[in-house]
């Protein structure tokens, strides 16, 4: 077993589309997120079960952080948890949210939030001020890896660059400007692809 002590947040994929299936990226965050973050609706999974099961859709926190028109870019290293993105560019930090963070058997937003920020701390090193907001959210089912995860992007807008990588699969991380990370788009995994073609829409909703 891959992940044998891992069980993460999912809802039905039926629950989904009766909310409304989307390709690509949707700024409608009310419109899911307190359905998909209602107890009844969501439960816990384990992760090696999920990964394999299109009738079910994991929750992804996908934070991405903005500082004075730049963005953290990064590299996921070989020793990336989802082997299928390494060695891909990355806007976005965080990943499941798991039963730890739940007292519960099921998981609604404050508690979804508290899942948000242990998965940021984990992997980055933030020393200075921000304010974070939810934006959007993300599907693709064009490819295996996203046909079981939906994400749900977080802004971070910090009041300077001091940022530093705290896992080893984080490496090449930087602030790049929109102009420069436009002519990386063929390196991004596709949800980083799919975020940067509306980054200037997701920045204008602070």
């Amino acid at each position: 077993m891959r992940w044998p002590d891992e069980r993460v947040l999912v809802i039905p994929r039926a629950l989904f589309d009766s909310l409304g299936a989307f390709e690509g990226l949707t700024t409608e965050v009310d419109r899911y997120l307190g359905t998909i973050l209602d107890p009844a609706n969501n439960h816990f999974l384990g992760r090696d079960l999920a990964e394999d099961d299109p009738g079910h859709k994991q929750i992804i926190a996908y934070a991405i952080f903005h500082c004075q028109g730049r963005f953290l870019h990064y590299v996921r290293g070989s020793k990336t948890g989802e082997q299928r993105l390494a060695s891909k560019g990355s806007l976005g930090i965080g990943g499941h949210i798991n039963s730890d963070d739940a007292i519960q058997a099921s998981l609604e937003r404050d508690t979804y939030l508290t899942g948000v920020e242990r998965e940021i701390n984990e992997e980055l090193l933030l020393k200075t001020a921000y304010r974070q907001k939810l934006v959007a959210l993300i599907n693709d089912d064009s490819s295996e890896v996203g046909r079981v995860h939906l994400g749900v992007v977080h802004l971070f807008d910090l009041d300077n660059e001091a940022v530093e990588a705290n896992e080893a699969p984080i490496t090449g991380l930087e602030f790049l400007d929109l102009p420069t990370l436009q002519t990386r788009r063929d390196q991004l995994e596709t949800w980083s692809q799919i975020c940067l073609d509306h980054l200037p829409q997701l920045v204008s909703q602070r």
